[in-house]
């Protein structure tokens, strides 16, 4: 066994990324609430788009996802060629870190950031800095003080997954003007398609001013294409060139770029989206107010319950569990007094509110 193959150290030092549960043992009915999932599938035409590519299934897809570029170009009104697809945003911030950072660089990211950002920087070798948020919001002037000659680049979800907090565009204008030239900043805009602030840009308009700048978007939510792994970025021509050296030559399946151009065509799946959204999500954390929960401001398709101690979250989500319906614990975030809970059908939403409404009125019983 000493002769065995060794990985790089850091590599064993990864704690991989644990995605949401799906099912609860004895339990044949679940309600998932713990990937910020779309809840109402993916959009019609992308389901008949997925089924038709049945008798190609043995070609190659397009390695240049070149009609799917074209579509989100044009949905975006964007150019294409300053377009890479991935097999999900992830696959395209493994591949940023792995080409921009590296041994003996540092990234930032935000105290609550994404997890991937800091697993990704482990991959690539690279050390992972967390600045301190303010009301579990990214600060710009903590993120600016970390930087260092070794800073190779700054992720920033916006909003931000877990905690459904967003920077303003003039904020995200300040921490891009605030860092060197060199660093890249990678705007992840996962969530963009449910904010409704005018105060709000997803980073396009960063990327077509500057040279050091990347929004990477994904179908995965507002789409409800998570299970088909797809995902962009626009930035500027240099780091497009970069990104197509390096991805992998076929790393978006013909499916995902069938259903992904058919998604992006459907007429109003994003308006009705982003109502239900809109509706439920101000709903239910009007209804665990009520039961004396904290809920934290969201521009996501979740909330941030925070229930103050460790003990009470840990027995509100047996709670939850006893009812089949699976949300989010956030310890590996280091919020461990907190519950996020994907906003998901009408039926869904109010199942949790009774849930755990129930279980305050037996906590606050047996104070």
């Amino acid at each position: 066994m000493s002769n065995a193959p060794r990985p790089r150290r850091e590599i064993l030092a990864i704690s991989p990324y644990v995605g949401g549960e799906s099912q609860l043992a004895g339990i044949n009915r679940t309600i998932k609430l713990s990937s910020n999932e779309g809840p109402f599938g993916a959009p019609p035409g992308a389901r008949a788009a997925y089924a038709a590519l049945v008798p190609t299934m043995h070609l190659y897809p397009d390695g240049h996802a070149s009609e799917l570029r074209r579509a989100i170009g044009r949905r975006f009104g964007l150019e294409p060629e300053r377009i890479v697809c991935g097999a999900g945003s992830d696959n395209l911030i493994y591949l940023l870190t792995l080409a921009y950072s590296g041994p003996g660089t540092e990234i930032i990211m935000s105290a609550h950031g994404f997890s991937i950002y800091g697993i990704a920087a482990q991959y690539a070798g690279a050390r992972t800095l967390k600045a301190a948020e303010r009301n579990l919001t990214a600060d710009v002037d903590a993120m600016l003080a970390l930087v260092s000659p070794a800073t190779r680049i700054v992720f920033l979800a916006n909003p931000n997954n877990p905690t459904g907090s967003m920077l303003t565009a003039e904020e995200v204008a300040r921490l891009r003007a605030g860092l060197p030239e060199e660093v890249l900043l990678v705007v992840d805009a996962a969530y963009a398609e449910y904010v409704e602030r005018s105060d709000y840009e997803p980073g396009m308009a960063l990327v077509r001013s500057t040279n050091n700048t990347v929004m990477t978007r994904t179908f995965s939510k507002m789409f409800g294409m998570g299970g088909m792994r797809l995902g962009w970025a626009y930035a500027p021509p240099a780091v497009v060139d970069v990104l197509n050296r390096i991805r992998e030559p076929f790393n978006v399946n013909a499916a995902a770029q069938a259903a992904g151009i058919a998604a992006l065509a459907e007429p109003d799946w994003v308006e009705q989206g982003r109502a239900h959204n809109r509706e439920w999500r101000t709903r239910l954390a009007s209804l665990l107010s009520a039961a004396g929960i904290k809920v934290w401001p969201s521009e996501g398709n979740f909330l941030l319950a925070d229930f103050s101690i460790e003990a009470r979250a840990r027995g509100a989500d047996a709670a939850l569990r006893a009812r089949g319906i699976i949300v989010r614990g956030t310890r590996g975030y280091g919020l461990p007094q907190c519950l996020r809970i994907t906003i998901g059908t009408a039926e869904e939403c109010q199942a949790v509110a009774d849930a755990l409404a129930a279980f305050m009125a037996h906590e606050a019983a047996n104070a």
